[in-house]
């Protein structure tokens, strides 16, 4: 029997949306964006929840979402700590930032036991999103095989600028390559100017795009680790701002086809708070879905 983790990327300072906004309330009971993609999880089977995070936001997290929690599901943290790098590495003075999310993921390396999801902590997903990953986590036999969970453009886009999101190319259900690009409309077309500074390029609006939830397989971690070392070795001239993130592992590893990635774009609601004006909107969308019967009126005080 599988038991599946959710795993909570959520160590980052929103610095666009202005404050830590993953314990932000989105609701009249005071719940966050994490309450309802933990409630989700639950409901698909999920057994823990590890919420990756700076140690010096632990009693805020323990005092707002874990004792909520508690009695739910297992709750456990892992810290993100900018000096867990290998030994040859020496950290600038000036570096304040964790090392991005392949960094964040390595951080709960002992606290994963089995099969998992990632997601990040300030995104909703909406609960189709997490029965496809369990459905999937529960059933696939190859240990080389992991799946992401893309959405439509225009269901994940931002009307107040740019966003970035990892725009996927793909062949059937296999995912080729993910690059991440900063992505919005201009003109009335859906533009993507990739990060790596190679020419935008244009494309349909219901195009998927990686919103950064996964489920792997346990087998992914030492590649993880793998990476991470000759990350670090490559960009000890850029540690200043140098970032190990997920998509660029993931592009890398499926052109070296060291496994694959399957896609099943997600017919439900992402909501999201890049910036701080989507806050209103999110407190909307959610009360729309409570109406809509997918939710309760009151999340946890009406739990089974």
């Amino acid at each position: 029997m599988k038991h599946l983790t959710l795993v909570v990327m959520a160590a980052g300072m929103g610095s666009r949306f202005g404050g830590l906004k993953q314990i932000t309330p989105v609701d009249q009971d005071g719940n966050f964006l994490i309450d309802y993609s933990v409630y989700d999880a639950i409901r698909a089977g999920f057994e823990r929840v590890v919420f990756i995070i700076k140690k010096e936001n632990l009693e805020d997290f323990k005092q707002t979402i874990g004792k909520r929690l508690e009695d739910k599901i297992e709750v456990c943290y892992s810290f993100q700590e900018m000096k867990n790098v290998p030994s040859f590495v020496k950290i600038p003075e000036d570096r304040v930032k964790p090392w991005g999310t392949v960094h964040a993921i390595l951080s709960a390396k002992d606290a994963i036991l089995d099969s998992f999801a990632v997601i990040n902590a300030d995104d909703f997903y909406g609960s189709d999103s997490y029965k496809i990953i369990a459905d999937y986590l529960k059933t696939s036999d190859s240990s080389n095989e992991h799946i992401s969970i893309p959405y439509p453009f225009c269901n994940v886009s931002s009307p107040y600028g740019f966003v970035k999101r990892g725009v996927l190319f793909f062949e059937q259900n296999k995912v080729q390559k993910i690059l991440e690009c900063n992505v919005g409309y201009q003109d009335g077309k859906v533009l993507a100017k990739p990060l790596d500074g190679s020419e935008p390029f244009f494309i349909e609006e219901d195009h998927p795009v990686s919103m950064n939830i996964f489920g792997f397989k346990k087998s992914i971690l030492p590649k993880l680790e793998e990476y991470f070392v000759t990350f670090m070795k490559k960009n000890q001239e850029n540690l200043e701002s140098a970032e190990a993130l997920l998509p660029i592992f993931l592009e890398e590893y499926l052109e070296k086809n060291e496994f694959e990635l399957i896609y099943q774009t997600s017919k439900g609601t992402w909501l999201g708070m890049t910036y701080k004006e989507d806050l209103e909107e999110v407190k909307k969308k959610i009360n729309e879905l409570k109406m809509n019967g997918e939710y309760p009126d009151h999340l946890w005080q009406e739990y089974h």
